[in-house]
């Protein structure tokens, strides 16, 4: 998609209804989520940012590695988008999105035109209650990871995100050396993405192409 067919569409996609969880559960993997469920008291809660903007005359978004963490950290050396942990400074969740996204990747948080937010999604294995946002910025920004958080930048045309072929299965082993059976992934040029980014990436190509 060429960037001027984005901003054309603004209009109808600020219209366009989310498709929700069950867009989100199509991406979903039974061993870990085995079904919708409202999030406990105690959750921790983190937003997120996929960032659209101009590269090549076409539309781009980016993902992050994330850096090897403490054994701890179940979601170290994951493909996922920008974003982390709401901190008190922090008056909504979009604002942590925004804050995160600058500090882990030198986005400016002011430079970021936030679309919609997608629908919360809860993960159960780290407690957290994921609130994802869809931002764009009228050029590309100049991308500085935080070493300490991001492993490498990945830079992906949007008609890469929304070819439906980029949808598979696979045996994925964990952290943990336990092997999860079946997993459903997004190829994004041999990067696996899967787990909870791969569920809000569900619903971003549901809500994008109106299926």
């Amino acid at each position: 998609m060429y960037w001027s067919h984005l901003i054309a569409r603004i209009p109808q996609l600020a219209q366009q209804p989310l498709p929700g969880q069950q867009a989100q559960f199509r991406m979903a993997h039974a061993g870990r989520y085995p079904s919708p469920a409202p999030p406990p008291p105690d959750a921790r809660e983190a937003g997120v940012l996929m960032l659209l903007y101009p590269h090549q005359e076409e539309v781009y978004t980016v993902f992050i590695e994330r850096a090897g963490g403490p054994a701890g950290d179940v979601h170290r050396g994951q493909i996922s988008f920008p974003g982390g942990k709401r901190e008190k400074e922090d008056a909504d969740m979009l604002a942590s999105a925004v804050r995160e996204a600058e500090e882990e990747i030198g986005v400016p948080r002011s430079g970021v035109r936030v679309l919609r937010d997608l629908t919360p999604l809860y993960i159960p294995v780290s407690n957290f209650l994921v609130h994802p946002f869809v931002g764009m910025t009228d050029q590309r920004p100049d991308f500085l990871p935080q070493p300490e958080e991001v492993a490498q930048i990945l830079e992906v045309p949007l008609r890469t995100v929304l070819d439906p072929a980029i949808r598979q299965v696979t045996d994925l082993q964990i952290h943990s050396g336990f092997t999860l059976k079946d997993v459903p992934y997004f190829d994004l040029s041999g990067h696996v993405v899967w787990g909870a980014t791969a569920m809000i990436l569900s619903e971003f190509q549901s809500w994008w192409t109106g299926d």
